[in-house]
């Protein structure tokens, strides 16, 4: 089989595709800004890793070497003003270092697109597909609608505007026709992609076997779901960018996310052709249709075995500095606030409780203010409280917890929480565990470094909030820890 490069690795699809090309008996080579972003992925050791950035050339290169075929995974859905040079110039870096060692063969994942004008995030795409296929190299393009799979966004987003609202006042691209392709088919022709002759070259649209407007994907997951059909009315009022601040309010999907998202439902997106059906066969078993994505969707939440997400993916942010050592703090204004409690529990049963905690388990103190600070922070156009958890009861470096990121990991010991919310400062939250003769000593610590007057005085406006809060959060995580059998 051959030697496969991967860029992307960390993101929704990347993440799902490196194991389907390691059963195939391929070698992977993947590259990662931090090599330590996939050390809790259960294909690590697996994979070749490099370490560097998509602007570096010797990075490029080294990731490129002796690879017969490049996957090209990499797209901004950020909300920085700048993002189409900047993918423009990564697409250039990446084909100037697999045309000099002489790689086989490039396969890009596009979008969907209708003719004529494109929002600006489907027009980099498009850009993106024409800088890879005037390199020269073979290159197969594969252009995909919404993609439909456990923790993906776009799943996300019908899922949660399904599950929350009754009646929702829409805008009236929810009339447009999409055709989402489940994951597990999108990978399909991906990996298959990697055995084409080298003839074989072009763009070619991949989809599930049939289209729905958007609201009808809506009434589709609810009848799956088991719960009651959203009735939907939509308005011509809502223009996309007050759609974007609706799907940001009432979906665990940020601005920055759902702008993109929304702008891409502006038109029909559906296949052209099944041009596709003639160079890759179909699944075994045929295409999965949306209802059957929707319930394998769920049935891996339910099982509690989703494997990636799209907030690992799409950080809001590039990753910011670790939380410095205390030493290091010497000199800088920062403020803390520590609890510890000793506890009958075990190590175990008591990192057992802090490993599981935000999500639909929260907090262990005051869930309403909590949810508020999530709104204020989804208003301010942060990621908000809802983002939720890959899976319920287990974490991975770099996985995200509501507004939080996994920063460090250290099993039946420590988690470190990076704050991701809107905050005119740096915040982490850090939770660890002694043992003690007696069980266990639980130890709660929340860090600020502040910028500037603004981060002081919002530091000095929620201290009286952290003593009810820090407080009972100790006291129940503790007791929580007490009653289980661990």
């Amino acid at each position: 089989m051959s030697v496969i490069a991967v860029t992307g690795a960390t993101g929704y699809i990347g993440g799902r595709l490196v194991p389907v090309l390691l059963e195939q008996g391929h070698q992977v080579r993947v590259l990662t800004r931090r090599k330590n972003a996939l050390r809790d992925v259960p294909w690590k050791g697996k994979v070749s890793i490099i370490e560097g950035d998509l602007t570096d050339p010797r990075a490029a290169a080294e990731l490129c070497r002796g690879a017969e075929v490049l996957y090209y995974l990499v797209h901004s859905m950020g909300g920085a003003a700048n993002f189409a040079p900047m993918e423009e110039r990564c697409a250039n870096t990446i084909i100037q270092a697999a045309k000099a060692e002489g790689v086989g063969r490039l396969i890009y994942l596009s979008g969907l697109h209708p003719d004529g004008e494109l929002s600006r995030h489907l027009s980099s795409r498009v850009k993106v597909g024409e800088i890879l296929a005037s390199s020269g190299i073979p290159t197969i393009n594969l252009q995909a609608g919404l993609i439909i799979g456990s923790g993906s966004a776009s799943f996300e987003m019908v899922r949660h505007l399904t599950d929350v609202l009754p009646v929702m006042p829409a805008p009236r691209w929810v009339l447009n026709r999409v055709q989402p392709i489940a994951v597990r088919d999108a990978l399909h022709y991906l990996s298959q992609s990697a055995l084409l002759p080298p003839e074989v070259v072009g763009a070619y649209d991949i989809g599930g076997p049939e289209a729905h407007s958007y609201g009808d994907m809506m009434r589709i997951y609810a009848d799956a779901a088991g719960i009651r059909r959203p009735v939907i009315l939509p308005l011509p009022v809502l223009t996309p960018w007050l759609a974007a601040q609706w799907v940001n309010l009432v979906t665990p999907i940020p601005r920055s996310l759902a702008i993109p998202l929304v702008e891409s439902l502006q038109h029909d997106c559906v296949m052209r052709n099944r041009v596709i059906d003639e160079i890759i066969e179909r699944p075994e078993g045929g295409l999965t249709g949306y209802r059957r994505s929707v319930e394998l969707a769920l049935a891996k939440m339910r099982d509690d075995t989703v494997e990636t997400s799209w907030t690992t993916a799409h950080a809001l942010e590039a990753p910011a500095e670790p939380l410095p050592s205390d030493p290091q703090w010497a000199g800088h204004t920062v403020f803390t606030d520590l609890r510890e409690r000793d506890s009958s529990a075990t190590p175990a049963a008591l990192f057992k409780v802090i490993q599981g905690i935000g999500g639909d388990t929260g907090y262990y103190s005051l869930p309403g203010a909590w949810a508020l600070r999530g709104v204020m922070d989804k208003l301010a156009g942060g990621v908000g409280l809802r983002r939720g958890r890959r899976s319920r009861e287990n974490l991975a470096l770099g996985d995200a917890v509501d507004w939080w990121r996994v920063e460090e990991l250290v099993p039946d010991r420590l988690l470190r929480l990076r704050a991701e919310m809107r905050v005119p400062g740096r915040a982490w939250l850090e939770l660890s565990v002694e043992p003690t003769p007696t069980g266990s000593r639980y130890r709660q610590r929340a860090v600020f470094f502040p910028e500037g007057l603004a981060g002081r005085l919002y530091w000095l406006s929620i201290l009286p909030f952290h003593g009810i809060i820090f407080s009972s959060m100790a006291k129940r995580i503790t007791r929580a820890a007490e009653a289980l059998k661990v």
